[in-house]
């Protein structure tokens, strides 16, 4: 049933898939740079010209971080070799629930919960691994199979 002539056959529909997701992918990238530039053009409108209203323009920024978080993740995810790093999500999501606890002072209750998040979402990112060791291992394992 998992011979290596159905082995060699299934290659064609993962090779399919990844194409398909880095296509999506980089469509996705395009949207989102568009996204950004459109929110950093409001930015500049209501800061230069029309809104004073600072909670305004401090959440218009926050979509601003929100979406250059995403390209950047984008970008992360094809020069680590198609995946994405847990590092990354968990560096990703602190910084979104800070910025999220920045622009939004009028709910305590929430900002505690928030505020819980980002410490467990900090003590995940203690726990993990270094990425240098792991980088070290695989090195290992790549001039042991020689």
């Amino acid at each position: 049933m998992f011979g290596s002539d159905n082995v060699k056959k299934g290659k064609w529909l993962i090779q399919l898939y990844q194409m398909m997701l880095n296509t999506a992918l980089i469509l996705l990238s395009f949207l989102l740079g568009y996204f950004l530039f459109r929110e950093l053009y409001y930015i500049f409108n209501d800061v230069f010209f029309a809104n004073r209203n600072v909670h305004e323009i401090f959440s218009k920024i926050l979509v601003f971080f929100l979406y250059f978080g995403f390209i950047s993740m984008i970008v992360q995810y094809f020069r680590e070799d198609y995946h994405f790093p847990l590092r990354y999500l968990l560096y990703i999501g602190i910084t979104a629930a800070i910025r999220f606890i920045i622009v939004n002072n009028g709910e305590p209750i929430q900002n505690l919960w928030l505020s819980v998040v980002i410490f467990v979402l900090t003590i995940s990112y203690i726990i993990l691994p270094p990425a240098e060791a792991k980088m070290i291992k695989g090195l290992d394992r790549r001039y042991e199979m020689k």
